[in-house]
C-alpha cells in the first residue's frame, strides 16, 4: 500500500505507531504482539519508557511499549480514487455504481438493480452484505453478519502535539476490538476512538439513518448473544460506557495522561464494521474467512486491517480464485 501511494503521489504520512501498556497485567500482551509481528516478518522493537518518551514524549506505558517503526497512515478515499481513474483508463473495466445484488439466477448468472449479469469467475466482497451474498451460492450458512458502530472525536488543534504519530492500547486478544487510540492523519488532524457498539443496521451511519426491516434480526442476533456469549456482553457493556464522555476521556488519558478534558471535541467520522459471527458457536470470528467454491470466491470477514492490506490481500484472492499457489 505505502509502495502504491509513492508511485501514485498519494498522501503518506510513515509516521510509526506505539502500542502501549496501561498497568503491569498488559505488558504480557505487548510481548506476544512482538511474538506474532516477528512471526509474520514484520519489524517490530520492544522499547523501555526512556526510548518511548523519544518517540511519543506524552505517552504512558508501563515497563514497555511496542514500536512498529513503518506503520504508515494514507488517505483511503484518495486510494480508491486512483484506483478507479487507472481501472477506467484501463478500458478493460466497467464500474457499476447504485447496483445492488438480489439474487442467483442460475449458473454463472447474478441478479442485480440494474437486470442480469453473467460471469465467468466472481470475487464477493460485499462487505457487510457479504454473506448473504454467499448465502445465495449456498455457501456460510453458518455465519451471520453483526454490524458495530465505531464513532470517534478528534483533538483539539492546538494540542495536536501531544501526538507525533500513533497511540494504541494492547488490545484484548480475545476479541477483534482494538479499543480507544490516537491517530494523526495525513492532514495533521489527530482522531481519538472508535467505540464499538451494536449497530441496528449495516449502514446504520447516523441515529436512525440506516434502520430498516432487518433490524430487528439484528436486534434478535445481539440480544441472543448478550446472554449466550459473555465476551460478547462485557465487551458490548464496556463499549456502551465508553458513550459516557467521562469513561472516554479517562480511556483516552490512560494513554495521555497529560490530556485535558477539553482537549477532546466532537468529531462526524463514523465507522460501520461488520462483524462476522459464528452462529455455531456463538462466536465472534477473530480473522479473515474466505471461502472458494467453483469460480467464485467469497470474502466473509475483511475486518481490519482490511484496507491496510489490501494490496496483498487482493492478491492472496485473485491467487486463490484462479487456483495459484498464494
Amino acid at each position: 500500500m505505502k509502495d502504491f501511494c509513492r508511485e501514485k503521489g498519494l498522501p503518506l504520512l510513515a509516521s510509526g505507531k506505539v502500542i502501549v501498556a496501561k498497568n503491569e497485567s498488559e505488558v504480557p500482551g505487548i510481548m506476544e504482539l512482538e511474538r506474532r509481528a516477528r512471526a509474520n516478518g514484520v519489524e517490530v522493537k520492544i522499547v523501555d519508557v526512556k526510548e518511548l518518551k523519544e518517540i511519543e514524549p506524552y505517552a504512558y506505558t508501563c515497563e514497555k511499549a511496542l514500536y512498529s517503526p513503518n506503520t504508515a497512515v494514507i488517505e483511503p478515499k484518495r486510494v480508491l480514487k486512483s484506483l478507479e481513474e487507472e481501472l477506467l483508463s484501463s478500458r478493460k473495466v466497467k464500474i457499476l455504481y447504485e447496483t445492488g445484488f438480489t439474487g442467483l439466477r442460475r449458473c454463472g448468472t447474478v441478479v442485480t438493480s440494474r437486470g442480469e449479469i453473467s460471469f465467468s469467475k466472481m470475487v464477493n466482497a460485499a462487505g457487510a452484505y457479504s454473506e448473504t451474498v454467499a448465502h445465495a451460492f449456498g455457501l456460510g450458512h453458518e455465519y451471520r453478519i453483526i454490524p458495530f458502530k465505531g464513532t470517534y472525536k478528534t483533538l483539539r488543534p492546538e494540542k495536536k502535539g501531544l501526538v507525533k504519530s500513533n497511540i494504541y492500547p494492547v488490545p484484548d486478544l480475545s476479541n477483534p476490538f482494538l479499543g480507544v487510540h490516537f491517530t494523526r492523519g495525513v492532514d495533521g488532524v489527530v482522531t481519538i476512538g472508535p467505540t464499538a457498539f451494536p449497530a441496528l443496521g449495516r449502514e446504520n451511519y447516523g441515529l436512525l439513518r440506516g434502520i430498516g426491516t432487518e433490524s430487528i434480526s439484528i436486534l434478535c442476533r445481539d440480544a441472543t448473544l448478550f446472554f449466550s456469549n459473555r465476551n460478547f456482553r462485557d465487551t458490548a457493556l464496556g463499549e456502551i460506557r465508553k458513550y459516557s464522555k467521562n469513561a472516554f476521556y479517562k480511556e483516552a488519558k490512560s494513554l495521555v495522561p497529560s490530556l485535558e478534558k477539553a482537549d477532546i471535541l466532537p468529531c462526524n467520522k463514523v465507522g460501520i464494521r461488520p462483524q462476522l459471527i459464528d452462529w455455531r458457536t456463538r462466536r465472534l470470528v477473530l480473522d479473515y474467512v474466505v471461502i472458494k467454491d467453483g469460480d467464485t470466491v467469497h470474502v466473509l470477514n475483511a475486518v481490519s486491517p482490511g484496507f491496510t492490506s489490501a494490496m496483498s490481500f487482493a492478491r492472496y484472492v485473485v491467487n486463490k480464485l484462479l487456483a495459484r499457489d498464494a
